[in-house]
């Protein structure tokens, strides 16, 4: 049987990339990397890496030796850094003839659909051009408000948008353990996570002093991931080997059982197959969230947020849009076609509607984000009226619904944004 052509993404931190103390670049195992790479891409496959180390790279190139607090500071190490380690990454992939390419993103680059699409036909395109593209938040530019936050983040938004097979979260442990295993001689591996939500963990890795991220972020991308339908692989970034095995071992255990009985559980399909490396496998929701919905949720940062009754949020989940009737109240200031977090609440009293609900007895949930047809002091206006009272309020009516059904996307059980 022909093994699939898979699409696969991983995740490097910046501790995997440069030496915490020297900020030297670890080559050893930047070349292990890079062979790990060429030996799925000759498998056939798709493959993106999301690398960090701009900062520490540069740090080592202007020889400061601490990371500055200054914002400017930092982005113009950034700047010196990333231009250093692409440099890197194309001399080492260059000797296995593996052409590479530079993709820089912030939240910005994506928030708008046409970009978001263009971005995804780049990658497709490089794919087809046989070129590996190497990803990094773009520091240089990025501000709090702008920021992915992290880069295990920008990995699971970038696997969704290359609709990847598998996310490797690279780390500095083989997986994740019910306790910390440094700490603990009785801490056990946690092999298969089938529901995200329940999971109990050690998640107190806190990441190294270059970088931004720890095991708590990896779980926030874990979360991403399977939303999208991406199986996500937390396993150890010194054993990049790992992720040839590990990829070679779910190919051939997927193979058996697609003649065998649908069991659902290719870990004993065979008993012929050589287990792989240890690592952490978050098996992707069954029912994904499509592309459009991701963006919705995922790669636009709300601006504001807008408080809807139960009724609003029943008819909004029987595909119907969102009206001005359904609508309690208004929090934040936003224009026309800005993303908007959708909150339900029960109706509260005219007086009582200062956004300050929670003083109310109110429990506030976030359900979805939504795209929206008015802005913000629009939508206070016309807030609890009827859709034909649009034109009298405000003198025009550009739509029926403050958001289309299709400019609307609900969060799935514990998936959460993070914004």
């Amino acid at each position: 049987m022909a093994s699939q052509r898979l699409t696969i993404v991983i995740k490097l931190g910046t501790s995997s990339i440069v030496d915490e103390n020297t900020h030297e670049p670890i080559l050893s195992n930047l070349t292990l990397i890079v062979e790990t790479a060429a030996k799925l891409h000759r498998d056939g496959h798709n493959v993106v890496l999301v690398s960090s180390g701009a900062v520490g790279v540069g740090l080592r190139r202007m020889d400061v030796e601490q990371r500055p607090n200054h914002l400017p500071r930092i982005q113009a190490l950034a700047a010196v850094g990333q231009c250093r380690l692409m440099s890197l990454w194309d001399g080492l992939f260059s000797h296995l003839r593996l052409p590479v390419a530079q993709i820089l993103l912030t939240r910005n680059d994506i928030a708008d659909r046409t970009q978001y699409i263009n971005a995804q036909n780049t990658f497709a395109q490089l794919f087809d051009m046989g070129v590996i593209p190497i990803v990094n938040e773009n520091d240089t530019l990025a501000v709090s408000e702008i920021k992915f936050g992290d880069n295990d983040t920008l990995s699971a938004i970038t696997a969704a948008m290359v609709k990847a097979d598998y996310l490797f979260l690279m780390t500095d442990v083989d997986c994740l353990y019910t306790t910390n295993p440094r700490n603990n001689p009785d801490a056990r591996p946690i092999e298969v996570v089938t529901d995200i939500s329940s999971l109990e963990a050690d998640v107190s890795s806190a990441g190294s002093s270059l970088g931004t991220g720890g095991m708590s972020t990896k779980i926030v991308a874990a979360k991403l991931g399977i939303s999208a339908g991406v199986t996500t692989i937390i396993t150890k970034s010194s054993k990049p080997g790992n992720v040839h095995e590990i990829v070679k071992y779910l190919q051939q255990t997927q193979q058996g059982a697609s003649v065998g009985p649908e069991t659902g559980d290719y870990d004993h399909v065979s008993h012929l197959q050589t287990m792989p490396p240890l690592h952490t496998r978050f098996i992707p929701s069954e029912t994904p969230i499509q592309s459009r919905s991701f963006w919705l949720l995922h790669g636009l940062k709300p601006r504001g947020t807008i408080y809807i009754d139960h009724g609003a949020y029943s008819a909004l989940q029987k595909k119907a849009g969102l009206l001005p009737a359904g609508i309690v109240g208004v929090e934040g200031h936003f224009g026309q076609q800005e993303a908007v977090r959708l909150v339900v609440i029960e109706k509260v009293s005219p007086e009582s509607l200062n956004g300050d609900f929670l003083h109310h007895g109110q429990e506030p949930k976030e359900v979805g984000r939504a795209l929206v047809n008015y802005g913000s002091s629009e939508i206070i206006r016309i807030k609890g009226h009827r859709s034909t009272q649009i034109q009298s309020l405000l003198g025009y009516a550009d739509s029926e619904y403050v958001a289309l059904r299709e400019n609307i996307s609900f969060i799935q059980n514990d998936e959460s944004p993070r914004h």
